[in-house]
């Protein structure tokens, strides 16, 4: 495949721009680990700079003041935040494995605030996600990772409510949202950045955090996702979770734990083929309408 003819047409740039995006989301627990600061203050400048990134390509943002933006931004915020302390309480593997739960979270949620019928497909990979979930607790049960667990499965709650509300979005605003997210995440740690000064190393790490891994990728992504299928854009971000222990082990050496990573598996597996069932359906369902 000629990958220059590829990148020309919008479907096959829109690809490559999730690519680029899943692998630069993919290096935030990595780049959190090598940060030293409170967790609060690492997230409100991470976001900070990402509100910067993101207004150089919005140039003039439309924010609606819609009760469905404000609250997907507030959800957001509550997202990033308990991400980033996660990520100083448990294993990098850990804190990413269990919010990409997010899916299932957002069949069932979504069945409650968007009014969707949850399948018997959901109900299935509910279990055995929640089967997966229960690994990681039993792996790490009388450890100080116990703590940073829950509050990676709360944060991928938060993560489903953003999306859910992303989706709500009538009048296109998708990008405001995220913008209007870190606006208030940076308002709201601001008391904990006025605490310390970072040193040298953990200020090149949030410039990096908020340019790359926060900024570019989500402007990239929401580029993206109007070019392609629904499949492409739920399994090309599986590069995410499977690279982001990755880095942190070869950054810091470490490791997640045996059952963490089998219930990661079950927890990927679950969720990328449900997405793909349900995309499936759908395509069949399209060609029996037409016909």
């Amino acid at each position: 495949m000629n990958i220059t003819a590829f990148t020309k047409t919008p479907r096959g740039k829109a690809i490559f721009y999730l690519i680029i995006a899943s692998v630069l989301w993919s290096t935030g627990g990595m780049l959190i680990k090598l940060v030293d600061w409170n967790p609060v203050a690492i997230a409100g400048t991470r976001s900070g700079v990402a509100a910067l990134v993101m207004l150089l390509y919005v140039k003039k943002p439309k924010f609606t003041r819609s009760r469905a933006q404000i609250a997907g931004a507030f959800f957001y915020m509550l997202m990033v935040i308990l991400f980033v302390v996660a990520n100083k309480l448990t294993t990098a593997a850990n804190v990413i494995l269990l919010q990409y739960t997010a899916p299932i979270w957002v069949a069932l949620l979504g069945a409650w605030v968007l009014k969707e019928k949850t399948r018997r497909v959901d109900w299935l990979a509910i279990a055995a996600v929640m089967g997966g979930m229960v690994l990681f607790f039993l792996g790490d049960l009388g450890s100080g990772a116990l703590l940073g667990n829950l509050i990676s499965v709360v944060s991928g709650v938060f993560l489903a409510l953003t999306v859910i509300f992303l989706r709500l979005q009538k009048d296109g605003s998708q990008i405001e949202m995220t913008l209007l997210g870190n606006l208030l995440t940076f308002l709201v740690s601001i008391p904990f950045i006025l605490q310390s000064v970072p040193d040298t190393r953990s200020i090149v790490g949030i410039l990096l955090l908020g340019v790359f891994q926060l900024g570019i990728s989500y402007t990239l992504f929401s580029i993206a996702v109007r070019h392609v299928t629904a499949l492409e854009a739920i399994l090309i971000p599986v590069i995410e979770p499977i690279l982001n222990p990755v880095w942190v082990f070869l950054a810091t050496g470490e490791r997640p734990g045996g059952l963490a990573l089998v219930g990661g598996l079950i927890v990927v597996l679950a969720v990328t083929l449900r997405s793909y069932y349900i995309s499936t359906l759908g395509k069949v369902k399209e060609i029996e309408a037409v016909q």
